[in-house]
């Protein structure tokens, strides 16, 4: 059972990996463009502030025997707070705003949590209180994707909704509900069975929008070739504009 926890702990820690690195096709995107767009601040939000409980909640004095645990929300705390700054430095001036509010308002929040956990409480109070508190707030993270789904339902697109992430979602749940059933740990099966729902919502969702994205990018084309048509029926053999003359003209 030892043996297929580890397995199971090394294969999550390395679809973990590849759930933090899938949206970074997006912010080459944002880097690229300048801009946010219509991308959504508060997923990476939600999993950097979980990242950071789940960090908290696999040191040795809280919960121990957790090492793999430790070192991929150590990571995942590096890069999801990378996306936060990349998004505060290309965001509107409004939206910077309110992320940097969002941000004050999770600082503060794991603050409290660790001064709370670290000198008020000891031995199994203090693991009980630390595993609470990140069930709440990983299941605000598991659940913050649902504000992308809503866009997609709302343009039936799934533009804004990266395949890899969904799916590393989806696998990164299976692998981490295992570790924490062998575990024996509930507090670490809950938030994870939850990410494993979710992860398979928005696989479906992708699933019956995808086609509308083909469908959108083929008239995208379309229009675009229409439009080159149009072009060259208006120029001539030397590609300059035709001039046309009525009837009428004089010359």
């Amino acid at each position: 059972m030892d043996v297929l926890r580890f397995v199971c702990g090394v294969l999550g820690n390395a679809v973990s990996v590849l759930l933090f690195l899938a949206p970074m096709t997006t912010f080459k995107r944002i880097i690229r463009s300048r801009s946010t767009e219509q991308f959504s601040c508060v997923p990476y939000m939600g999993t950097l502030l979980s990242c950071s409980l789940y960090t908290w909640y696999s040191l040795p004095f809280v919960s121990p025997d957790n090492l793999l645990i430790l070192v991929i929300s150590g990571i995942g705390v590096v890069i999801e707070l990378t996306y936060v700054l990349i998004f505060i430095t290309y965001a509107p001036k409004k939206e910077r705003a309110k992320i940097m509010g969002l941000s004050g308002l999770a600082l503060i929040l794991f603050i409290t949590f660790a001064f709370v956990s670290l000198f008020a409480l000891h031995g199994k109070t203090r693991k009980l209180f630390c595993g609470i508190m990140l069930n709440i707030f990983s299941t605000i993270a598991y659940a913050s994707p649902l504000s992308v789904m809503m866009l997609v339902i709302k343009t039936k697109s799934v533009e804004f909704m990266p395949f890899l992430l969904s799916l590393s979602c989806f696998l990164s749940g299976i692998f981490w509900f295992a570790y924490g059933f062998l575990s024996r740990d509930p507090f670490l099966m809950v938030p994870t069975g939850l990410g494993t729902g979710f992860g398979i919502a928005q696989l479906i969702l992708y699933a019956v929008y995808c086609k509308n994205q083909s469908r959108a990018k083929k008239g995208i084309r379309d229009e675009l070739r229409e439009m080159d048509l149009e072009k060259t029926d208006q120029s001539d053999g030397t590609g300059l504009p035709r001039l046309s003359f009525n009837a009428s003209s004089k010359h």
